[in-house]
């Protein structure tokens, strides 16, 4: 199995199905000595890949996936040429790729933020003319947050178009502002329906988080919140329909507004962070399992346990704190955990949204849930102050 990016969780899904596979990858997401890799500069250059895929002379390959939004025109490219099974279609693939593609192609009843590229020399006031005085400019194609800005100047329209190479008329998209808090839903979308899904609260805006925010998350009860689901994935329906997604799993946000939801966008791979063992836990839901088998030409059959489940399942994205110093066993003292890790040494890999560290907590009562993820971020924030 080719696979775009690495995490040791779905190596060790695909060992479980017996599968060997070959990872490409770019800084800062290697691949283990022991694991067979190449790397690349950039999983969107499909010339490069399919060079460095070619180049390998790899035998009896099964399948292509992609871990990260980078690589998922470039794994649907791969099975293309190397005739392998899965979605093949690449261009209906930048439709969950570019913002501007997928807001323009949605039907007027899906209410999203009004989104257009920003051109080279597109001048500041023409943005506030077209979107309002606070806008937000980020990458067209995605990074899950990361070079994403809310603007109210002109100079931090500057400050933000100087993260851009400024080479192309695609690479930055401008969206009117959402102030609302957002939620999500993880789900799959098999035979052209929503066949599972659940929805996650944000501590933090995802835009928050990647500014020395905190990313964390927790699952609601659908029994506290059946209008919420209701609307939510009637928009997820929506969304995937009109844009004729392929089987897939399915990371979609959207802003809980005071007179009603708003559309953020959608993308096609496996959740981040700790999603899948959000949904595994919580749901008997093997995300990991359904994206491996869809890469190799399968309907995922396992959508989870009936009934509602028995705990809730929350994380947190651990950053070093802003003040003092905290280790693993400070968190274990303080908190109850069902999964902890937290590298506090000086030289620690730093990751997305500065994370050193993921812990994973849960209780039966969503409300206390939500209690204790608070808890651990302030926690988290404070140096346990």
């Amino acid at each position: 199995m080719i696979v775009m990016g690495y995490r040791g969780d779905l190596d060790q899904a695909l060992r479980r199905r017996g599968l060997d596979p070959f990872y490409v990858v770019q800084d800062p997401m290697g691949a283990p000595d022991d694991r067979e890799s190449c790397w690349v500069a950039d999983f969107e250059n499909v010339n490069e890949v399919l060079r460095a895929v070619l180049a390998r002379r790899l035998d009896d390959v099964v399948g292509a996936m992609s871990l990260h939004e980078m690589g998922v025109f470039t794994a649907a490219y791969l099975r293309q040429q190397l005739n392998l099974p899965g979605n093949r279609d690449s261009r209906g693939v930048l439709f969950f790729r570019d913002k501007y593609l997928q807001k323009s192609g949605l039907p007027s009843e899906v209410r999203t933020a009004r989104c257009r590229h920003v051109p080279r020399g597109t001048a500041h006031q023409e943005l506030v003319d077209e979107l309002g005085e606070v806008f937000v400019v980020k990458p067209a194609n995605g990074a899950g947050a990361q070079r994403t800005r809310v603007i109210r100047s002109a100079e931090e329209y500057d400050q933000a178009l100087a993260l851009f190479s400024g080479a192309s008329d695609v690479e930055i998209v401008a969206e009117s502002f959402i102030d609302a808090p957002e939620v999500f839903i993880n789900g799959m979308w098999l035979g052209g329906e929503l066949r599972w899904s659940s929805m996650s609260r944000y501590h933090d805006a995802p835009i928050d988080a990647a500014q020395d925010g905190t990313l964390a998350t927790w699952t609601l009860d659908r029994r506290l919140h059946t209008e919420l689901f209701q609307q939510a994935e009637t928009i997820a329906e929506q969304v995937l329909g009109s844009l004729d997604a392929p089987d897939c799993v399915f990371h979609l946000e959207i802003f809980e507004e005071e007179d009603g939801l708003t559309f953020g966008e959608c993308a096609i791979r496996i959740p981040g962070g700790l999603g899948p063992q959000m949904e595994a836990h919580t749901y008997g839901v093997d995300l990991f399992d359904a994206e491996i088998g869809l890469a190799l030409g399968e309907t995922p059959t396992q959508l989870g346990r009936d009934g509602a489940p028995e705990r809730l399942y929350g994380c947190v994205l651990l950053r070093r704190p802003e003040s003092g110093h905290l280790t693993q066993e400070d968190f274990e003292r303080a908190f109850e955990f069902d999964e902890i890790s937290y590298d506090s040494s000086p030289d620690a890999p730093v990751g997305p949204y500065g994370l050193i560290g993921k812990a994973l907590v849960s209780d039966p009562d969503e409300s206390t849930l939500e209690k204790k993820i608070r808890e651990i971020v302030r926690f988290n924030v404070t140096g346990g102050a």
